[in-house]
């Protein structure tokens, strides 16, 4: 599916700033795959993301866990959303086990390393994060809508 946003050397301010765009035209279910190297800053642009949609507290890494729900209280938009690190996910079906598929049409879905998913979940939309660890001030993001919902949604930010 055409139609993808890039930005060039954003600085981290400047990608938090853009995760609470998405944030504030986030569908109330779906799927956005957060793409990118170790260090690229997908957990930063989760914890941004959430932020925006009013999580308050702390906001977990789900390194470990591989997943964190959190309950939205805020219209509109999505009432759950679960963030999803699946980087040590042994094997897809744990997924079932996670209780991910009981939750996809009910909630939003962050997920990290969604190729570990083995194709058992599907993104709506693509956001690849580029650059230099070490260089949090310049990093370069392309969105890209895999689905209509996703094409909808990022249409919808920033009127693109």
């Amino acid at each position: 599916m055409n139609g993808k946003v890039e930005y060039s050397g954003l600085d981290q301010a400047a990608v938090e700033a853009l995760a609470g765009e998405l944030a504030s035209q986030a569908p109330d279910s779906g799927v956005l795959s957060l793409e990118g190297e170790l260090g690229a800053g997908k957990s930063t642009f989760a914890r941004a993301f959430l932020r925006s949609l009013g999580v308050t507290g702390t906001i977990r890494s789900p390194t470990y866990t591989l997943v964190e729900p959190y309950a939205i209280d805020r219209a509109p938009g999505p009432e759950q959303v679960l963030h999803l690190d699946l980087y040590r996910l042994g094997d897809p079906e744990e997924l079932d086990y996670l209780g991910v598929r009981d939750e996809i049409d009910q909630a939003l879905l962050l997920v990290e390393w969604l190729s570990q998913a083995g194709g058992e979940l599907s993104a709506d939309l693509c956001l690849l994060l580029q650059g230099d660890p070490a260089d949090p001030d310049h990093r370069d993001v392309t969105i890209s809508p895999v689905t209509l919902t996703g094409a909808d949604w990022l249409r919808r930010l920033s009127g693109h």
